[in-house]
């Protein structure tokens, strides 16, 4: 009988020691495979391009574009690439954005190396991999949804004002974003000018504070 093919994975963190320390859990596995690394989101897309992974695991904090929106995007133009978050955040918003935006699993990095390859295979198999704490958001969360009858608020900006807010925090020039996101600069500068609108701010620096306090980008 013959063997099942190695899944092939797609690992993306913008440290390369941490991409090192799970490479090594990973290739340990006869049935995981590492075949291709990136250090920011928008390197992961483009791997996923060239490679074609079966699962990919991001990590949510890299530069250009964040885990979450690399796996928004992957979502949207790869639908067959299952998708694993890892992780340092024990924190419900990036928990619950992570399922909104198609990932199957949310693994912190603390214990990578006891959840991370039982994670791969749940997710192989078509199995949610959630951690003891993100169980218990979820039953929180619909307790509190079920108690108050509302859903929850939707998002200040559209996913497409989130990217160009991360960039600008990390100090792209509007041409470096238009090139980045393949759009105008035209384009750019009025989703600045909404996002500057939308959120109450004055300028560039307001708006790379807002990002750094809310997650998208690093003190």
């Amino acid at each position: 009988m013959r063997e099942a093919p190695a899944t092939r994975i797609l690992l993306a963190d913008d440290h390369a020691l941490v991409r090192r320390g799970v490479r090594l859990i990973l290739d340990g596995e006869p049935d995981l495979t590492v075949v291709a690394e990136a250090g920011d989101g928008a390197e992961a897309l483009e791997a996923a391009r060239t490679h074609r992974p079966d699962l990919a695991i991001l990590d949510i904090a890299m530069p250009r574009l964040t885990g979450l929106q690399a796996a928004r995007e992957l979502s949207r133009t790869q639908p067959g690439v299952r998708i694993l978050i890892l992780t340092m955040y024990d924190n419900d918003q990036y928990f619950f954005e992570a399922l909104a935006v198609g990932a199957s699993g949310y693994v912190l990095k603390s214990v990578a190396d006891r959840d991370l390859v039982e994670a791969c295979r749940a997710t192989m198999r078509g199995e949610p991999f959630l951690y003891p704490g993100a169980v218990n958001a979820l039953i929180r969360n619909y307790l509190e949804r079920a108690r108050d009858g509302a859903a929850p608020p939707a998002k200040a900006i559209t996913a497409r004002e989130e990217e160009i807010l991360k960039l600008v925090a990390e100090g792209h020039t509007s041409q470096q974003i238009a090139d980045l996101l393949v759009i105008s600069v035209k384009t750019v500068e009025r989703h600045r000018a909404n996002l500057l609108e939308k959120l109450g701010l004055k300028d560039r620096l307001e708006l790379a504070r807002y990002a750094i306090r809310v997650g998208l980008v690093e003190p």
